[in-house]
This record gives C-alpha cells, sequence and structure tokens, in this order.
C-alpha cells in the first residue's frame, strides 16, 4: 500500500523530480509491517489474544471469551519451546526482521542515499506499534511513505548475518 496525496499534480510532479523519479526535496519513508513477537514471556498471553482476535475475526465469529484461555494455554506451549531452544523466552523472529530492515535500508540507500529511510512496525509490539511508527515518520518530515508487509524468511541452516 503506498499512501499519496489525495490529488496528485502530475505536471509539477514531471517537472519537480529528477532522474532518479524522487523531488528534489522528497524524501520516503519505507515500512515494513511484520507481526513481531513479544520478549518477555509477561506479555505472550496477551500478545496471544491479539493475533488470535485478529486472524480468527478473518474466517468465523469466535466468542470473545474464549480468547483469554487459550492464549494462556498458548502461551504456555511456547514457553516450553523457547526455553529449551533458547535457554531463554526471546524468539530470534524480531532479530531476523530487524536484519532484513537494515539490508533492505542499506541497499536502497546506496541508490538514493538518506532520502530513503526503512522504518519497521509490529502489529502488537510496543514500541514500534504502527500508530507509533507513523507518528516518528511524520515527526522526522517525510514526504511519502511506502507500507510494505514483510514476514521474517530464515532457514533453518543458515543464521542471519550480524
Amino acid at each position: 500500500m503506498v499512501a499519496t496525496p489525495e490529488k496528485l499534480n502530475t505536471e509539477s510532479f514531471s517537472s519537480e523530480t529528477g532522474s532518479d523519479g524522487f523531488a528534489a526535496s522528497g524524501r520516503v519513508a519505507v515500512l515494513l509491517m511484520g507481526y513481531g513477537e513479544v520478549e518477555s514471556y509477561e506479555d505472550f498471553a496477551n500478545y496471544n489474544e491479539q493475533a488470535l482476535n485478529l486472524l480468527t475475526a478473518k474466517f468465523a465469529p469466535v466468542p470473545t471469551w474464549i480468547y483469554p484461555p487459550l492464549a494462556k494455554l498458548l502461551a504456555v506451549f511456547d514457553l516450553h519451546e523457547w526455553s529449551h531452544q533458547h535457554d531463554h523466552f526471546i524468539s530470534p523472529h524480531n532479530h531476523i526482521f530487524e536484519h532484513q530492515r537494515a539490508g533492505i535500508e542499506r541497499n536502497l540507500q546506496e541508490k538514493w542515499g538518506d532520502r530513503v529511510q526503512v522504518f519497521k512496525a509490529f502489529n502488537f509490539c510496543a514500541p514500534f506499534l504502527p500508530h507509533q511508527v507513523l507518528e516518528e515518520i511524520k515527526a522526522q518530515g517525510f514526504d511519502k511513505i511506502l507500507i510494505y508487509p514483510l514476514l521474517v524468511q530464515a532457514g533453518k541452516s543458515k543464521q542471519p548475518a550480524c
């Protein structure tokens, strides 16, 4: 999804746009949207509840009273899984997502410099909630925003390059 002005004046766009496609003073924020994962067990039941509500709402009406106990049950299973794999409850996905964000930004900035900056937003994880990140983008004065969904891509045999 690309947020653009309600009315686009094509004459001024073409006359003010350089050969690289950017306005002379234009800045573009790229916002990568992902699920994100909480990094403490205490937050996980709330995360599960919100995620279950979001996902099931697309398919069938589910009574709201079922979400809290189901979310707590899932959190128990997740604690067991993460504690055996990582010796503590921290998912590797946020770390991988950040490496993907930084790599995308590095590649874009090689061509367009600091006129492009890549941000990340997670559906349920502060301080990267969409409304928080959009406020930051607005405060930094970006002219345009490209919002792109991104899921963590990680192979079992490969670790992200640090």
